[in-house]
């Protein structure tokens, strides 16, 4: 199944959010999609396993190691910045803990992890489409997301 405007809306009309893969690297998509969800004044939740925290325009965010440290992981939408086989991983942690919605940022997914994806979530992100050149991306596309579920 394709991703659609409609799966876009879904994703943002979740009440919590977690960026796997947030870095604390601001050259890195990992804190440019991280960084974009505290702008919109969203609750996020980064995951980085090796940073206590990531500090965005001077104010520190505590990290979480995985999403199983989540509170409510079945009630936040995640954002995946992390390379193919450790997305794979990611997903099936994602998949125990109830979470239901998933945005596979570009350069995350192979088609074994896309397939993997599209077979265990309601809501999947990712691949052709959205605005952007690369596909879905919340850079791109999260505004838009954003307006259709009335946060902006």
């Amino acid at each position: 199944m394709a991703s659609t405007e409609a799966t876009l809306r879904t994703f943002f009309q979740s009440p919590k959010y977690a960026v796997v893969g947030a870095s604390t690297n601001t050259a890195k998509y990992g804190y440019k999609v991280f960084k974009w969800y505290i702008a919109h004044g969203l609750p996020v939740t980064p995951i980085n396993p090796g940073a206590p925290a990531i500090s965005v325009d001077g104010t520190d965010y505590p990290t979480a190691g995985s999403l199983s440290e989540l509170h409510g992981p079945a009630e936040t939408s995640v954002s995946v910045i992390t390379p193919p086989h450790v997305t794979l991983k990611t997903l099936e942690e994602a998949k125990g803990l109830g979470i239901q919605a998933v945005f596979l940022q570009p350069g995350t997914f192979d088609d074994d992890v896309l397939a993997y994806a599209r077979a265990n979530f309601r809501t999947v992100l990712a691949g052709d489409g959205g605005a952007g050149s690369e596909g879905w991306c919340v850079l791109v596309d999260g505004e838009r997301g954003l307006t259709a579920a009335g946060k902006l």
